[in-house]
């Protein structure tokens, strides 16, 4: 038979062994927790802005030339509202596409900058995290919608032009939403030169800088500016390519998604979070 006195001896190391743990498993919570409380990086914060711009180019192109409307770039919607209400608009019924897309990115811009300030604040990593996790989850729904074939996702378009399917509205307000997103994180991270999507605004401020022809490393602004129209435009382009090589909306759409789950993962900072795992 076992000594008690062995036995009571062994109690207290087990509990120690269980307390160490505990305090090990609450010690890694916290450290967790502090990382995605903690303010990201802003001097970096406009990479994944110039990604966008190329994503926003993408989409558009893609949507602009299935459903004769842009999801990202409002001034387009607001004349072929406007040209709707006074019949002028060639596509039946475009203006009602152009509406809800309108509409929805109103409430987009709403939406998560009141989420922002719900979660905390624009730079903190969590707020980025959800923003960023909220787009790509929004562009795959839409995505998943079309490629269902839910309603016509063929390119050019199959589908009655006389007739608007509602559940085709449901996959632009999708994609109109989470585009609020991303001028609302362009606004929140100080990188207002690249709102990701209003190329208005920013042709007009890249054109406009009175040092526009000074040295590359004298003016990031304007260096920005013009790597985003760029980007801007090049998506646009592949856009139309992806859609004529495959004759589908879909996987325009897929690779959008599959770009923003990427910006996703960045904002984790993997490099800093590995680094505070380890100490």
């Amino acid at each position: 038979m076992s000594n008690p006195e062995e036995l009571e001896e062994a109690q207290p190391t087990s509990g120690s062994a269980s307390g160490s743990g505990h305090e090990q498993a609450l010690t890694t919570k916290g450290k967790l927790y502090t990382h995605f409380s903690s303010p990201v990086d802003t001097r970096a914060g406009y990479i994944p802005l110039l990604v966008l711009c190329f994503v926003t180019g993408l989409t558009d192109g893609t949507l602009y030339n299935a459903y004769g409307t842009f999801v990202s770039m409002q001034t387009g919607n607001t004349i072929f509202i406007a040209l709707g209400t006074s019949g002028q608009n060639n596509k039946p019924y475009g203006w009602a596409r152009s509406l809800c897309s309108l509409g929805c990115f109103a409430i987009g811009c709403v939406s998560f900058a009141r989420l922002h300030r719900v979660i905390g604040g624009h730079r903190l990593r969590r707020t980025l995290l959800s923003s960023f996790f909220l787009q790509t989850v929004c562009v795959a729904v839409a995505a998943s919608i079309i490629q269902s074939g839910a309603i016509d996702g063929t390119y050019p378009s199959r589908g009655d032009p006389n007739k608007v399917n509602l559940t085709e509205l449901a996959a632009v307000a999708l994609l109109s939403f989470q585009a609020a997103s991303q001028i609302v994180n362009s606004r929140g991270l100080g990188v207002s030169e690249v709102p990701t999507v209003v190329i208005t605004t920013l042709l007009c401020d890249l054109v406009s800088d009175e040092q526009l022809l000074v040295g590359l490393s004298k003016n990031g602004k304007r260096n920005r500016r013009a790597i985003a129209y760029v980007l801007t435009l090049v998506g646009a382009i592949c856009g139309g390519w992806v859609s004529k090589a495959t004759h589908q909306v879909g996987p325009c759409l897929w690779l959008v998604a599959a770009i923003k789950a990427t910006l996703t993962l960045y904002w984790i900072g993997w490099i800093p979070l590995l680094k505070l795992m380890r100490h």
